[in-house]
């Protein structure tokens, strides 16, 4: 047990004996004016209180200290908030002023009486002519009022339709966009992506007559689009002989480089062929609906048209391919000009890339439903251009009225579904006849011969 202390008498001292003697003896018990020992607990806690800074003075000095900091912080966070405040207000004035020296800027450029740059420029920066783009802008303005001008939450004007529709296109060439691209599908596609029309198939049939090749409508290929932000559990799908996620397009062009036929969407793991078999390119031929199309080559008669392809693409009735290392001299004259003449369909995705980078460049979107508007969007834009500018780069004015009517005779669309089962089955044998394949080239072979002596 621990000793106690209280009940330990004192030995007695000099000073003690002394005062026992001259005082009274009851004031020998009084141990008021001795001090009482401090215990080993209590001695280790003062110890620890003094080494470790945590005696009430210190503890409050601290505590005010704190309380004084934390009152500092908050008066500069009011006056950080404060010029916050003050330089929201001035950026957001400075934003409208912006705006409106932008479109004053702009419209002075491009768009008024006098004009700072010419058409030419206009038509370099914006890859069209400055009529077409007024029309765009009128259109677009009736389709959807986002494009239109209005005033956000202060009752400022906001950015003006040139503004928007301009920003939109400089995106398209040099970027990327979402919903200006699905405006111009709405409103464009009906007419700028449509089937030949009777003028249409007599203006292309002519031109295809003066180049040599009778009965032909233009060439078809296809062409692959990267894409950078495809999911990794798809890239085994898109990835094909480039090695990389892309998306085909397949496209059917004429000589003056217009898109008739535009199939997007399927997998880069597929070439051209299985391509063609999920094309609807030859869907209303097969149908009975496509326009007769009645020509004559070296005492034989064609009712279906046809496209200038590559090697790739089967021995059908509907495609005239080159001879690959031909030895005649006639052989070689066709495969020069097949080859020649096919090069539109090239010529055509060079100047779709050049006019819109967002093409040329890697996809960026994360959807394949975007990437088909976008594509879309782009080959409408694209004949738009090329309507817009056909007379000035027409070459040759062909006279079509005087077009042989007993080898051409006048062509009568027809868009009704033909009768039986039957009559699709012998239409789809016909168009992958590689008997007629094989008579026609020949047959182009000795007129383009022919065409040659004469010339």
């Amino acid at each position: 047990m621990p000793k106690d202390y209280s009940r330990v008498v004192l030995p007695s001292t000099q000073d003690s004996i002394s005062i026992a003697n001259e005082d009274d003896v009851s004031s020998v018990d009084d141990t008021t004016n001795f001090e009482r020992p401090i215990g080993r607990k209590a001695e280790q806690a003062n110890r620890k209180k003094k080494a470790s800074g945590k005696d009430v003075g210190e503890y409050l000095a601290k505590k005010m200290k704190a309380i004084e900091y934390l009152q500092e912080q908050e008066k500069e966070n009011l006056c950080i908030n404060a010029e916050r405040l003050l330089f929201n207000d001035y950026f957001n004035d400075l934003l409208f002023i912006y705006c409106l020296e932008g479109h004053e800027r702009l419209y002075l450029d491009y768009f008024a009486d006098s004009l700072v740059y010419p058409e030419k420029v206009f038509r370099r920066r914006f890859r069209m002519s400055r009529s077409l783009f007024l029309n765009i802008i009128s259109k677009v303005e009736a389709h959807d009022p986002y494009f239109v001008q209005k005033r956000n939450g202060g009752k400022k004007l906001g950015l003006s339709s040139f503004q928007k529709i301009t920003a939109a296109l400089r995106m398209l060439a040099y970027g990327s966009l979402e919903k200006f691209v699905i405006v111009v599908v709405d409103i464009f596609s009906e007419e700028y992506l449509r089937k030949p029309n009777n003028e249409d198939i007599t203006r292309l049939l002519a031109h295809g007559k003066k180049r040599g090749f009778p009965g032909m409508l233009g060439s078809i290929d296809c062409m692959h689009w990267k894409w950078k932000n495809c999911p990794c559990a798809w890239k085994g799908q898109y990835c094909g002989h480039i090695r990389e996620p892309t998306i085909i397009l397949e496209v059917v062009i004429s000589y003056d480089i217009w898109i008739w036929h535009a199939f997007f969407g399927l997998l880069g793991s597929n070439n051209d062929i299985n391509v063609l078999e999920r094309s609807p390119v030859f869907s209303e031929l097969a149908q009975g609906r496509a326009p007769p199309v009645n020509y004559s080559i070296n005492g034989n008669n064609y009712n279906m048209r046809y496209y200038l392809a590559d090697g790739i693409y089967p021995r059908w009735a509907t495609f005239v391919k080159t001879i690959p290392a031909p030895q005649e001299e006639k052989k070689k004259l066709f495969a020069k000009a097949q080859e020649a003449y096919r090069k539109d369909v090239e010529r055509a995705f060079g100047v779709l890339q050049a006019r819109f980078a967002i093409v040329r460049g890697p996809a960026r979107f994360f959807y394949p439903k975007m990437l088909q508007k976008i594509m879309k969007a782009c080959v409408v834009l694209h004949n738009m251009i090329i309507k817009d500018e056909r007379d000035e780069n027409e070459v040759v004015d062909f006279d079509y009225e005087q077009i042989d009517e007993v080898n051409n005779p006048p062509i009568q669309v027809s868009r009704e579904h033909a009768n039986g089962f039957m009559a699709f089955i012998q239409s789809h044998q016909c168009i992958r006849d590689q008997e007629i394949h094989y008579q026609l080239q020949s047959d182009l072979i000795n007129h383009l011969w022919q065409l040659h002596g004469e010339s």
